[in-house]
């Protein structure tokens, strides 16, 4: 057991240490190190706790993390895959706040950061497409996610409404088809 969970917390320590662009852009490298090399689990069960783990507060890496820590190694699993994902980015960010006050203003450092950018959004766009696939989101239905971005982007309603207004109008939609039926 203390292996397994050391195994966790290398796993997603690594995760950590080499992943830029938050939540969304680790999906991916989760995916790759869970499913394809440590086998912890396929990847249709691999889509489904993306799922869950989106639906609940926090970031999304955290999430997935936990509950895949959880899973293989209940509560020290947990604790491990926790740990391993978070301290890197305390470290990191330690160390910025003690030194970023020295190039701040520096045009270089502000370019790198201009230049990750689109790559950030490109390492977000993957796996969503990836997903839309898997979830099988065909032209008929890519009017959902679309409409729902916009609504919270330019008329600034709280996703937490937005989800309650979907899961209402799913409901009342499924029920009104099997009246039909």
């Amino acid at each position: 057991m203390i292996k397994l969970t050391l195994q966790i917390f290398i796993t997603f320590f690594r995760i950590g240490c080499f992943t830029f662009g938050g939540g969304y852009a680790m999906i991916p490298i989760i995916e790759h190190h869970i499913v394809d090399k440590r086998g912890w689990m396929n990847e249709a069960e691999f889509m489904e706790m993306v799922a869950i783990a989106q639906s609940f507060p926090g970031p999304i890496s955290l999430n997935v993390s936990l509950y895949t820590g959880y899973r293989k190694a209940r509560w020290a699993g947990g604790a491990a895959a926790f740990l391993g994902i978070t301290l890197p980015s305390f470290i990191i960010m330690m160390l910025i706040a003690m030194v970023f006050t020295n190039f701040q203003e520096n045009e270089t450092v502000e370019k790198v950061f201009k230049g990750i950018r689109p790559v950030v959004v490109a390492v977000i766009a993957g796996p969503l497409v990836r997903m839309a696939k898997i979830m099988k989101i065909s032209w008929k239905t890519v009017w959902i996610p679309v409409a729902t971005a916009l609504v919270v982007w330019l008329a600034g309603w709280s996703p937490v409404w937005v989800l309650l207004t979907a899961a209402a109008g799913g409901i009342v939609w499924q029920r009104w088809k099997e009246g039909r039926a």
